[in-house]
C-alpha cells in the first residue's frame, strides 16, 4: 500500500499554500491559503471496503505559556502532544487520490460545514476547536482540514503526519462531532493496512533563516 503526493517531496518542508498559517513579514504570523495537498494511493490490500484518511502533528506544546510571546520562544525540551488537522473516513475504496484543494481552501473563521464531504464521506472535527473555543471571533465547529499554524515562536520545527487507512468495513462506527480519539478508538481490529506521508513546517524566523 503506497501514499504520496506531488504537492513536496516525503519528509521535506510543507510549502506555504498547504498550511493555514504563513510568516507576516513582521516576525509573526497571518492566515495562508490553507488547500488541502494532493494525494494520491495505490495498492490497497484485497477486501479493503472503505479508507480513512488522518493528518496529524505530533510536536504542539502541551502547554501553552509561551505560545505566541515575544521576546522568547517555546523550549524544545517541552512535552508535546498530538493535534488533528484532518480526519476524513468512509472514502470509497474505488478512489485512488484526492485533488489539492478539493476538499478546503482558504481559513473559515468558526470553521468549515461538517460532517458531510464528497465522495460520500465524513469529517470530523479537526483541534482548530478546541484552539479557538475561547475565541469571541474563531469559536466554532472546525470539519475537515485545516493546515499547519504552529506558533511562530516554537524552538522545534513541526512534523506533520497523513495516515491512510484501508478498512475492512465501509463505515467506521463514530458519529456526529467526532474527534481524533474517537477515529483512533474505533480504527482498533479493522485496519488491513496502512501508508504515511508526512512534511515539516515552521513559522520560526530564526529557524527559516537557518534553513531548517
Amino acid at each position: 500500500m503506497k501514499l504520496w503526493s506531488d504537492s513536496w517531496t516525503n519528509g521535506d518542508p510543507i510549502p506555504a499554500r498547504y498550511a493555514a498559517g504563513k510568516p507576516d513579514g513582521a516576525g509573526q504570523a497571518t492566515f495562508s491559503d490553507n488547500l488541502n495537498p494532493a494525494l494520491q494511493w495505490s495498492d490497497l490490500p484485497a477486501g479493503t471496503q472503505s479508507l480513512v484518511l488522518v493528518c496529524h502533528d505530533f510536536d504542539v506544546p502541551s502547554r501553552g505559556d509561551d505560545v505566541n510571546q515575544p521576546g522568547r520562544e517555546v523550549p524544545v525540551d517541552l512535552e508535546r502532544v498530538d493535534f488533528f488537522h484532518w480526519l476524513l473516513v468512509d472514502l470509497p475504496p474505488t478512489l485512488a487520490g484526492i485533488a489539492e484543494g478539493e476538499f478546503s481552501r482558504g481559513f473559515t473563521a468558526r470553521g468549515k460545514p461538517g460532517p458531510a464531504a464528497l465522495h460520500g464521506a465524513r469529517q470530523g472535527l479537526n483541534d482548530y476547536t478546541a484552539w479557538f473555543a475561547g475565541h469571541p471571533e474563531m469559536a466554532g465547529d472546525y470539519f475537515g482540514y485545516d493546515g499547519p499554524f504552529p506558533p511562530w515562536n516554537d524552538s522545534l520545527v513541526h512534523h506533520y503526519v497523513f495516515t491512510l487507512y484501508a478498512l475492512d468495513v465501509a463505515r467506521l462506527p463514530v458519529e456526529g462531532a467526532f474527534k481524533g480519539a474517537d477515529v483512533r478508538a474505533a480504527l482498533a481490529g479493522r485496519v488491513l493496512n496502512a501508508a504515511t506521508f508526512s512534511g515539516t513546517y515552521t513559522l520560526n524566523q530564526r529557524l527559516i533563516g537557518a534553513g531548517f
